[in-house]
């Protein structure tokens, strides 16, 4: 799909294939989300490394362009170690269209639980992750800090899944 996407032999991210973690999390409205396990709909998951930065702005603000075909097949979340209060703000401002989750506290849960936290500096790296209404990760890549994903390949990714209904995840 892309020469960033990482093999099943990236050390401490969850590999293809595995069932995912259930972790709670809140969404920028204040809605409690579970976030991986089975559920409703394929979910392609992005974590990003900060709320309001130029990189993360940029890849959230391009995945929004693509978000209605995305959600033909998917539903579509990202994640950030950022407070709620913060991705609230970052959501408004920019107009995002799809749920900003909180990974502030316990800081970091979701990101450790799919290997992409980076234990020293306190953020998410750039993962992304597809699961199917299983919770079983499907797809996967991770981005060099400071190098933003192409939507190109969440869309490559979806169409390799079945065909789903619509939308539950708002």
């Amino acid at each position: 799909m892309s020469d960033r996407d990482v093999s099943d032999d990236t050390p401490g991210m969850l590999a293809v294939g595995n069932s995912t973690p259930s972790v709670q999390l809140t969404e920028h409205t204040g809605r409690p989300v579970t976030l991986g396990g089975p559920g409703g709909r394929p979910t392609l998951v992005v974590f990003v490394p900060f709320a309001f930065s130029p990189v993360c702005g940029d890849e959230l603000a391009r995945l929004n362009t693509v978000l209605p075909e995305l959600r033909e097949r998917v539903d579509v979340c990202a994640v950030s170690c950022d407070p709620v209060p913060t991705l609230r703000a970052w959501a408004e401002r920019e107009s995002f269209d799809f749920p900003l989750l909180s990974d502030f506290w316990p800081h970091g849960a979701a990101a450790r639980a799919f290997g992409v936290l980076d234990e020293e500096q306190g953020y998410a790296r750039r993962g992304s992750f597809l699961l199917d209404t299983e919770g079983v990760m499907r797809w996967r890549t991770l981005s060099p800090a400071g190098v933003g994903r192409d939507p190109e390949v969440y869309l490559q990714a979806a169409a390799s899944l079945p065909s789903v209904g619509s939308v539950d995840f708002r």
